[in-house]
């Protein structure tokens, strides 16, 4: 078998959640990132019929049953990840019931999936339907993003153009917008469902006054989603106390 440590879905983990926290967006404990793996990738890093135990999701996903994840964990800081990937890390398949994760690999001091799992799991639903090769979700708090929550109306479509208006790629990058929900408590099933219900539509998903959601094809593609719209709300933020003398035109 070779060195799980070694694989591409582990190295690609662990060099996002540092950059992540580089850029400051997943301070402490905050953030989380699942990544949807094909059995084909995991062959020879791990024995699937190898459950070291299983752990309760709280709702039922049956649609995901027999899937593959790579997901971050509850309480685990991403500064963490890239010296102790065993530990911040986990491996789970979602059961044929729907309602159990079996964890395969990681979380090795006991731990457990983070608390927004049941969202990830929502969100990837809602995007396996959209776009099959959606397979990663994502969740951070990038600090320019939110501090124009503050300053914004959190209309989709006004936050959206705004958006737009800071760089010549944002309509390239996300010619879908960007969805928003009011703000609500985090770790709840009601959250995931509301989350979910926007990415139908949205690849990105503003969580007023806490974070953003992004969905893509691979970790760069995600990464880069929430970078572009991190990048025009700093020049937002930058300026937006400033009299405007040019701007993108519509």
């Amino acid at each position: 078998m070779n060195d799980i440590l070694t694989s591409k879905f582990v190295e690609e983990m662990k060099k996002t959640a540092a950059n992540m926290y580089r850029l400051g967006w997943d301070e402490r404990n905050g953030g989380n990132i699942s990544y949807l793996l094909n059995d084909s990738e995991v062959d020879g890093y791990l024995d699937l019929n190898e459950v070291i135990r299983e752990i309760p999701i709280g709702f039922e996903t049956k649609e995901l049953a027999g899937k593959l994840f790579i997901v971050t964990g509850t309480g685990k800081y991403f500064k963490n990840v890239e010296e102790d990937p065993e530990t911040n890390l986990g491996i789970v398949r979602i059961k044929e019931d729907g309602r159990t994760a079996q964890l395969l690999w990681g979380f090795k001091d006991g731990g457990r999936f983070t608390s927004e799992f049941p969202a990830h799991m929502m969100s990837h639903s809602a995007r396996l339907k959209v776009d099959p090769k959606n397979r990663v979700i994502m969740h951070c708090h990038p600090t320019n993003m939110l501090a124009m929550n503050f300053v914004h109306e959190l209309d989709e479509k006004k936050l959206t153009h705004t958006l737009w208006e800071m760089c010549t790629e944002c309509i390239v990058v996300f010619p879908d917008g960007v969805g928003v929900l009011p703000w609500m408590l985090c770790g709840t099933n009601t959250i995931g469902e509301a989350t979910a219900n926007k990415m139908r539509e949205f690849r990105l998903v503003v969580w007023s006054m806490h974070g953003i959601y992004g969905a893509g094809n691979s970790m760069d593609e995600t990464f880069g989603l929430i970078e572009t719209v991190e990048k025009a709300a700093q020049i937002y933020m930058l300026t937006a106390h400033l009299p405007r003398k040019n701007t993108i035109k519509d």
